[in-house]
């Protein structure tokens, strides 16, 4: 049998020799180089056309998911299996949407790590029980239902901290209407209060990354 190959890509140097250590031990695998970051895993990729690469995402400099949408514009036939801490919508959707294979978390059993790493191989796509659960449920949700251009731009203020009587005012429309607005907001994200909405934007990407 043929090895499968795999190049893991990761900035932190024990998360590398702990992976390496676990893949090295099983007869169908290879490891066949190590990156700090992502650059460096393009840069290996190109040279030793590795199967799958186990891809952080957060790493300096060049990330995971920047290194996952530049071997989708390579048309690179590597496979990319997502190994990180993050299962938010921020994390996952564009992960998967860059074309990475798999999305597994850093606390997934040996047996499952290497399961998921076999099927990366052959092109299937392998999920972590919580991010399965999320994509699901959002594709269920009424939370598909796109927030209008005006329900954004309350939400926005409110997260900013406006009352809805400051909303109001800097938008040029009544106090009743922003309620309105927010009753509609509430519904669509299946939330029940302002911190909820604002905290479940966040998470889907609807507003901008957090200041501070």
């Amino acid at each position: 049998m043929t090895p499968i190959r795999v190049l893991i890509a990761d900035d932190h140097p024990i998360v590398r020799d702990g992976l390496r250590g676990m893949l090295t031990a099983e007869p169908d695998f290879e490891v066949v180089g190590e990156a700090a970051d992502g650059a460096e895993a393009l840069a290996l990729v190109e040279s030793l056309s590795p199967d799958v690469v186990l891809m952080d995402l957060r790493m300096p400099g060049v990330g995971g998911l920047e290194a996952i949408q530049a071997l989708a514009e390579r048309r690179s036939p590597t496979r990319v299996l997502v190994l990180t801490t993050y299962d938010s919508d921020r994390d996952v959707l564009p992960a998967l949407g860059a074309g990475a294979t798999g999305y597994l978390l850093k606390d997934a059993p040996r047996p499952v790590l290497l399961q998921a790493i076999r099927a990366a191989s052959r092109g299937e796509t392998v999920l972590a029980p919580s991010v399965a659960t999320r994509l699901v449920a959002d594709l269920r949700s009424p939370a598909q239902e796109q927030l209008s251009d005006r329900e954004l731009e309350v939400l926005t203020l409110i997260a900013q901290g406006e009352t809805n009587r400051g909303a109001a005012t800097r938008l040029f429309i009544s106090e009743a209407t922003v309620k309105t607005h927010l009753l509609h907001i509430y519904a669509k994200l299946d939330v029940g209060d302002r911190a909820a909405a604002v905290a479940t934007a966040y998470e889907r990407g609807l507003l901008g990354p957090r200041s501070g």
